[in-house]
Order: C-alpha cells, then sequence, then structure tokens
C-alpha cells in the first residue's frame, strides 16, 4: 500500500472551504494516486478507510447525476456493492445512509445481470422506468446527503492517520 501524504497546508486550505473542501483533499489525492481508475492494479493502493471515502466520492457523483442506473452502468457496481461500503458508512457515523446503500444494493443483487449489461444509449434511458425501485432510494439520498458529507468529514478530521499522512509543508 502507497502512503498518502496530504500537507498541512492542503487541509487548512480545504477546510476553509468547508466540508466538502475538507473531503476534496483526500479524494483528489487518491484519484491522483489510482489515476482515477479502479481495478486489480490500483486497489492495494489504497487502504479501507480511503477506499471507503473514495467509494462516497463516485457514489455521490454518479447518484446525483445519473441515479443508481447510471452509477451501475459506468461500472461502479460492484466497488460499493461488493465491498464493505455500507458497513464503512455505518462505522463513520452515516448510519442511515448504510441502511440506503445495503437497500439499493438487494435491487442489484437481484437484477445485477440486467443492470450491468451492455446497453446502447436508448436501452440505457429505457432502464430508469424499468428500475424505478431505485426511485425513492434516489430521493432519499438527495434529502441526507448534506449531513452524510457532513458525518464523513467529522470522521475523516477525527481519523486523519486512517485516511493519510499530513505532512508539513
Amino acid at each position: 500500500m502507497t502512503s498518502i501524504k496530504i500537507t498541512d497546508e492542503a487541509l487548512r486550505q480545504g477546510a476553509s472551504q468547508g466540508m466538502d473542501g475538507f473531503l476534496k483533499v483526500f479524494i483528489d489525492k487518491y484519484l491522483e494516486v489510482t489515476g482515477g481508475v479502479i481495478n486489480a492494479e490500483t486497489m492495494p493502493l489504497l487502504n479501507g478507510c480511503q477506499h471507503s471515502l473514495l467509494g462516497y466520492h463516485f457514489f455521490r457523483e454518479e447518484v446525483n447525476e445519473g441515479g443508481f442506473v447510471q452509477l451501475i452502468q459506468n461500472g461502479y457496481g460492484p466497488y460499493i456493492f461488493d465491498n464493505p461500503f455500507a458497513k464503512a458508512m455505518r462505522i463513520f457515523g452515516a448510519k442511515e445512509f448504510s441502511k440506503l446503500v445495503y437497500a439499493a444494493k438487494k435491487i442489484y443483487d437481484a437484477h445485477r445481470a440486467d443492470l450491468e449489461a451492455e446497453r446502447d444509449d436508448d436501452a440505457f434511458m429505457a432502464m430508469y422506468e424499468q428500475y424505478e425501485a431505485f426511485d425513492d432510494l434516489e430521493e432519499e439520498f438527495m434529502d441526507m446527503e448534506e449531513h452524510v458529507t457532513a458525518s464523513l468529514a467529522q470522521y475523516v478530521d477525527e481519523h486523519l492517520e486512517d485516511f493519510a499522512e499530513v505532512v508539513k509543508d
């Protein structure tokens, strides 16, 4: 595993921009280290806590833009649902979000082959009607997103050593 180093100055600067800016410092570093790609070669570069925070980044970006269908179609289903992501979110203090992820996992597991199948644009768009079961979960996430992000930022702040080595400038 690579030692992820973040400067004290970068952390201070990120924190001055609020919880999103604070988390972005870590996420940007993880994306840099992995090249933004999660696969067999890059998985060992991060520890479990780092993967969980990066997973939240991908989850948030994809679900906010195109829902669970987009998250899964863009290849993040296994990263979110086959790893202890939901458990980590509970440990990080985002208990309701953890329950939401487990609920989405049930839908994912029941329809995985179809959800992950290659599709053209029309077939992709049709998935939104086919998988309306995700709609309520997406709305729930939109309602809790700010609270989840705040919980994660607080957890990271209280457990910095699990997320990066903070070095002096």
